[in-house]
C-alpha cells in the first residue's frame, strides 16, 4: 500500500503557477549592463524585419523609390523607438516593442492605389500625397483607439475575460503570422533553412551540451545565428552565386540588392509633417479605424504573452485598458510622422522574451534606445537592414511559435475534461484560421474580398477584420464563452475565471503593483482601478 502510495505521488498533475517559473530575469529585474545592451540590441535586429517587410510593401505602390523607403524605414524606426518608451515606462509597463502592425496594410493600400492619384505623373508628388491622407486617416484612428483605452471601454470588456478566451487569442496571435515563417524563408531555401537549423541548434541543443555556457547560447542564439548566416549569404553573393538566377531569386538572397545603403542619409531627424499637411477622408478613416481595433486586439495577445514571459502576474483591466490608450498616442505619432501603417505591440520581440528566458523591462528600453540611434545614423541602420527576408522569416517561425506556446500554456488554468472548453478553444482556433485563409485566398484570386459592395470603405472594413486571425478566434472565443452555459454553476472554474479573479482590481493582489505600477510614484495623480 506504501509502495502503490508513492507511486501515485509520481503521476500528481503539475500545479498550476499564475506567474511562469524559470524566467532568469523577470519585468522588474535587470541582467548585467553588458548583457543587457545586447538583449536590446538583440530585440532591435529583430523588430527590423516587420519595419523593412511593411515599407517594402507599401513605399512603391504609393509612388516611392528607395530613397523615399529609406526615410520611411528611419521614420517608422524613430516613432517605434518613442512609442516603446512611452508603453514601458507609462502604459502597460510590460517588455513590449511597438512596432509597425500588418493589419493596417489593407486600408494603406486601398490609399494608396485610388483613383484620386492618377492625375500625378510625378511619383514623387504621388507618393506625398497619398502619405498625407494615410497621415489623416491614422490621426483620425488613433482618437478612437485612446478614447477606448483611456476612457475604461477596453478595461470593462477585458473584466469579462476568461483565460479560456485568452486561449485562442494568444494561440492565434503567433499562429495567424504562419504566412510570414516557413513561406518567405522558401524564397532563398538555402539561407533561409540554414538560418532556421542554426537558431534551433544553438538556442535548444547547444546548451545542454555546454551546460556551463549554457546562458549565453539560449540568450544570443538569434545574434550568432544572424551573424553566421549572414556572412555565408555575403560569401555568396560576392561569389557570383546569384549572378544568373531570376530576380526575385537575386532580391531575395543578395545582400546588396535592397537598395537601402545607397539611397540612406547619413545623418537624418525624422520630425512632424515631413511630407506636408495631413489630408482627411471619412471612407479611409473608418477603414483604419477597423485596422487600430484589429492591432487593439492583437496587441491584447502580445501584451499577455509578454506578461507570461516576464513572469509577471495576469495583467488588471485597467493596466491593459491604460495600455491600449498608449497604443492610442503611438498611432497619432505614426500620423503625426507619417510612417505609412499604424503600429501595434511586436508579436516576434514578445516571442524572444521567451526564447531567452529574459523578460526584463530594462532590455526592451535599451533596445528603444537602438531604434532612435540608427534611425537617425540612417547609412548604419540601412546596413542592418540589409540581412535577407530569409533569414528574419526563420527566425519567425521560433518566434512566433513561442507565442502560440503561451497561449497553450493558459490552458492549465482550464478544466480540459470539459467539453464546453473542447468545444469553443477547438471551434475558435478552427475558426479564425479558416475564415482568414477564405477571405486572403478569395482575395489572391480576384483581386478583391468577398464583401464586394460599392462602398470601398465598407468592403476594407470587412477585408481587414475577418483576414486577421487573431481577430476572428478572439470574437468567436469570447462570444462563446460569454454566452454558452453561462449561468450554469460549474462554468465558472471551467473556464478559469476564479484563477484570474484576485487580479480584476488593481490593489487586490500586492505584485500588481510591484509588476505594474507607474513610475516617480505616478500612480498618485493617474491612479489604476
Amino acid at each position: 500500500m506504501a509502495a502503490g502510495g508513492g507511486k501515485s505521488d509520481d503521476f500528481q498533475p503539475f500545479p498550476v503557477k499564475d506567474q511562469l517559473p524559470g524566467v532568469d530575469f523577470c519585468l522588474s529585474s535587470t541582467p548585467s549592463w553588458p548583457e543587457a545592451v545586447l538583449l536590446g540590441f538583440q530585440h532591435y535586429l529583430v523588430m527590423l524585419g516587420t519595419t523593412v517587410i511593411i515599407s517594402s510593401i507599401i513605399v512603391p505602390l504609393m509612388g516611392g523609390g528607395n530613397v523615399e523607403k529609406a526615410d520611411v524605414i528611419n521614420t517608422v524606426l524613430f516613432v517605434a523607438g518613442i512609442n516603446t518608451l512611452l508603453q514601458t515606462l507609462f502604459g502597460s509597463r510590460l517588455p513590449v516593442v511597438i512596432g509597425g502592425s500588418y493589419a493596417f496594410i489593407i486600408p494603406t493600400i486601398s490609399i494608396a492605389l485610388s483613383r484620386r492619384y492618377s492625375t500625378f505623373v510625378d511619383p514623387h508628388r504621388r507618393f506625398k500625397a497619398s502619405m498625407r491622407d494615410v497621415q489623416g486617416s491614422l490621426i483620425v484612428a488613433s482618437f478612437f483607439t485612446m478614447v477606448i483605452g483611456f476612457f475604461g471601454f477596453w478595461r470593462i470588456v477585458s473584466r469579462f475575460f476568461s483565460p479560456l478566451a485568452a486561449i485562442p487569442l494568444v494561440i492565434l496571435t503567433g499562429l495567424g503570422l504562419y504566412a510570414q515563417g516557413f513561406p518567405q524563408l522558401a524564397r532563398c531555401i538555402e539561407i533561409g533553412l540554414l538560418a532556421l537549423v542554426a537558431v534551433v541548434f544553438l538556442s535548444q541543443y547547444v546548451p545542454h551540451f555546454l551546460k556551463s555556457r549554457r546562458g549565453i547560447f539560449e540568450r544570443f542564439a538569434i545574434l550568432f545565428s544572424v551573424a553566421i548566416v549572414w556572412a555565408f549569404a555575403e560569401i555568396l553573393t560576392a561569389a557570383g552565386a546569384y549572378d544568373n538566377r531570376a530576380p526575385q531569386t537575386q532580391f531575395s538572397c543578395r545582400t546588396d540588392r535592397s537598395g537601402l545603403i545607397s539611397a540612406a542619409p547619413w545623418i537624418r531627424f525624422p520630425y512632424p509633417f515631413q511630407w506636408g499637411r495631413p489630408r482627411f477622408n471619412a471612407g479611409d478613416a473608418v477603414a483604419v479605424i477597423a485596422a487600430s481595433f484589429v492591432a487593439i486586439i492583437e496587441s491584447t495577445g502580445t501584451f499577455i504573452t509578454a506578461s507570461r514571459y516576464a513572469s509577471a502576474t495576469p495583467m488588471p483591466p485597467s493596466v491593459l485598458s491604460r495600455g491600449v490608450g498608449w497604443l492610442g498616442v503611438g498611432l497619432l505619432l505614426d500620423g503625426l510622422f507619417g510612417t505609412g501603417s499604424g503600429s501595434t505591440a511586436s508579436v516576434e520581440n514578445a516571442g524572444l522574451l521567451g526564447l531567452t528566458r529574459v523578460g526584463s523591462r530594462t532590455v526592451i528600453q535599451i533596445s528603444a534606445v537602438f531604434m532612435l540611434f540608427f534611425s537617425v545614423l540612417g547609412k548604419f541602420g540601412a546596413v542592418l537592414a540589409s540581412i535577407p527576408l530569409p533569414i528574419m522569416a526563420a527566425l519567425y517561425c521560433v518566434l512566433f511559435a513561442y507565442v502560440a506556446s503561451a497561449g497553450l500554456g493558459l490552458l492549465q488554468f482550464c478544466n480540459l475534461n470539459s467539453f464546453r472548453t473542447k468545444f469553443i478553444v477547438g471551434f475558435s482556433v478552427f475558426m479564425g484560421l479558416s475564415v482568414p485563409q477564405y477571405f486572403n485566398q478569395y482575395l489572391l484570386v480576384s483581386g478583391h474580398g468577398p464583401v464586394h459592395t460599392r462602398s470601398t470603405w465598407f468592403n476594407n472594413v470587412m477585408q481587414v477584420i475577418f483576414s486577421s486571425p487573431a481577430t476572428v478566434g478572439f470574437i468567436v472565443a469570447f462570444f462563446l464563452d460569454c454566452t454558452h452555459s453561462y449561468g450554469h454553476s460549474s462554468v465558472w472554474r471551467d473556464s478559469g475565471r476564479h484563477w484570474w479573479e484576485k487580479f480584476r482590481n488593481f490593489n487586490t493582489d500586492t505584485r500588481s503593483e510591484e509588476f505594474y505600477s507607474l513610475p516617480a510614484n505616478l500612480n498618485r495623480f493617474f491612479p489604476s482601478f
